[in-house]
């Protein structure tokens, strides 16, 4: 499709964005940034380190909550401006991104179904983000949709995920192999909220088991997609699709990216240390 061209569709945000100023990162959740003059607490939708993004004084926005919300932090972090570049903060944002991608044709093998559910419940413990009906209604294969955002990416053009240890996202990989194994089809799609990424990796150096289970999964038939996302004031801008490199690489070039980024990653607890 024409609006699939890089650059072509762009997906408004769910809300209006507010500028602030990003100030620290609490208790893992929680996002201090000065909103008009005040210093505000905002909802951090992100579990990870954000290596990288905790950078005190950076340019910010925020949405805020619906007025009948009873939520108790009223806005919720969406975008940083790191050294020039925007990413994307709320990790919750590619599930709904990577539906309308799908809908709208723009994902490589992924293009052809009958029907698109989401949050569905499959293997032990786990729902699976999209779940696409295909084949014919006599014989309907299910396509399993497992969306993972990343944000972090190297100067050697690289966007590695996970960034810290993952035990929930290896265990994922797994459920896809057996469903695979079962005879449906399952496929696993790296949202990539910034736009300077050239190819996509399981990282070895934050989780080898992560990056053991891809090959793993890989092997039995679960197929790795990634796709870039320029994540903006204005709405999200569809860059096109990225290539997937699954197999082995060395770690130690990698490590003085990671070494250098350290100071501005992960969360203080509040009040105390850490």
């Amino acid at each position: 499709m024409a609006a699939c061209a890089a650059g072509e569709l762009v997906i408004p945000h769910e809300r209006p964005l507010l500028p602030c100023r990003f100030l620290a990162r609490y208790d893992r959740f929680i996002a201090s940034v000065e909103l008009d003059g005040e210093v505000v607490d905002a909802h951090c939708v992100n579990p990870g380190r954000m290596e990288g993004l905790v950078h005190p004084g950076a340019r910010a926005w925020v949405s805020a909550a619906p007025a009948r919300s009873k939520r108790k932090l009223r806005y919720t972090l969406e975008l940083l401006e790191i050294e020039g570049r925007y990413v994307g903060a709320n990790t919750v944002v590619p599930n709904r991104l990577a539906e309308i991608l799908v809908r709208e044709g723009c994902v490589p093998g992924l293009k052809r179904f009958r029907s698109l559910a989401r949050e569905v419940r499959y293997g032990e413990n786990s729902r699976i983000d999209l779940l696409l009906e295909q084949g014919s209604r006599r014989h309907p294969v299910r396509h399993y949709v497992e969306v993972k955002n990343c944000h972090l990416v190297y100067p050697d053009g690289g966007a590695y995920f996970p960034d810290s240890v993952s035990v929930r996202a290896a265990g994922h990989l797994r459920e896809l192999a057996a469903v695979v194994a079962a005879g449906d089809k399952a496929t696993v799609l790296f949202t990539v909220q910034r736009e300077d990424a050239r190819f996509l990796r399981p990282s070895r150096l934050h989780d080898p088991t992560f990056a053991e289970a891809a090959t793993e999964a890989a092997a039995a038939g679960v197929r790795f997609r990634a796709v870039t996302i320029a994540p903006r004031p204005d709405g999200f801008h569809y860059l096109g699709p990225l290539p997937v490199r699954l197999g082995p690489y060395p770690t130690a070039p990698l490590e003085p990216f990671r070494d250098a980024l350290a100071p501005f990653s992960g969360w203080r607890r509040r009040g105390g240390r850490g």
